[in-house]
Parts: structure tokens; sequence; C-alpha cells
């Protein structure tokens, strides 16, 4: 989990992500353009996250695709977000019948 926290602590990284979920499968080309990096930096980038299990790849030829891999965000949703979710949705639902059961 570490590494994924490393991952998407640079906001480079993160937009890279953010282009992976808009259209999965890119090559390092596509990936490149548009951005004010190098395709060092790129390709730097990309092995973190590749290392983080947040990227996947999968050769097409002579083509290299990237892949978004979705699951180790869905593992820190689970594992740090939902659980603190859980007291501020009860707060707020009794809140709400606090504030119902006055207007009553």
């Amino acid at each position: 989990m570490d590494e994924v926290f490393k991952a998407l602590a640079d906001p480079s990284r993160r937009s890279l992500l953010d282009r992976l979920h808009a259209k999965n499968g890119q090559t390092l080309n596509e990936l490149c353009e548009g951005l004010a990096m190098t395709r060092q930096a790129v390709t730097k980038h990309l092995v973190i996250l590749e290392e983080a299990d947040l990227v996947t790849t999968i050769r097409h030829g002579r083509e290299k695709l990237h892949y978004l891999n979705p699951v180790p965000i869905h593992q820190i949703g689970e594992r740090w977000i939902r659980k603190f979710e859980r007291g501020k949705l009860a707060a707020l639902s009794e809140l709400k019948r606090q504030l119902e059961k006055r207007d009553e």
C-alpha cells in the first residue's frame, strides 16, 4: 500500500492515471502527447505506477499498451475511506432526524 500512496502523491502520475481512465490502452507516445514532460520523465512515472500495480502493460506487436488497474485504488477506498465515512454518515443521519423532529 505504501507504493500506491507514493505513486498517487505526485500530480504528474495522477494526471497519467486520469488520462488512462479517460482512454485505456494507450502507448507511451499517446500518453506523452500534450504533456509538458519529456518522454523519459513519462517513462519514469509509468515505472513507478507499474511498481505500485496501478498500471499494467500488454505488448501488442511492437507497441506496449498501458492500462489502468483500479484495484489498488479500490482497496484504498475500502481500507482508508469507507471506515471514516460511516461515522460521518451516521452523524448526518442523526442531525437530519433531530432537525425533522424539531420541525414537527
